[in-house]
Formats: C-alpha cells, sequence, structure tokens
C-alpha cells in the first residue's frame, strides 16, 4: 500500500473504534443508571 492511503485507513480505523468505545461505554453507563434506579425504587 501507498503510506498515505495507511495512514488514511489508520486514522479511519482510530475514528471508528473511538465511536464504538464511546456508545460501549454510554451504554454501560446506561444500564448501570437504570440498575441503580430499580434497587432505589424497590424494584430489586
Amino acid at each position: 500500500m501507498i503510506p498515505d492511503y495507511e495512514d488514511l485507513v489508520r486514522r479511519r480505523q482510530r475514528g471508528r473504534a473511538i465511536v464504538m468505545a464511546l456508545l460501549l461505554g454510554g451504554f454501560v453507563l446506561l444500564v448501570f443508571f437504570i440498575t441503580i434506579a430499580h434497587l432505589k425504587g424497590g424494584h430489586g
């Protein structure tokens, strides 16, 4: 591959990885807060 093309591919992969990490982290936080809300509400 051409070095410039490799850099472009790596940048896109890194961008996708960051987006996926943020989405996963947001999902984990959502599940955590839902669990806390259920426990405080006496549903657990």
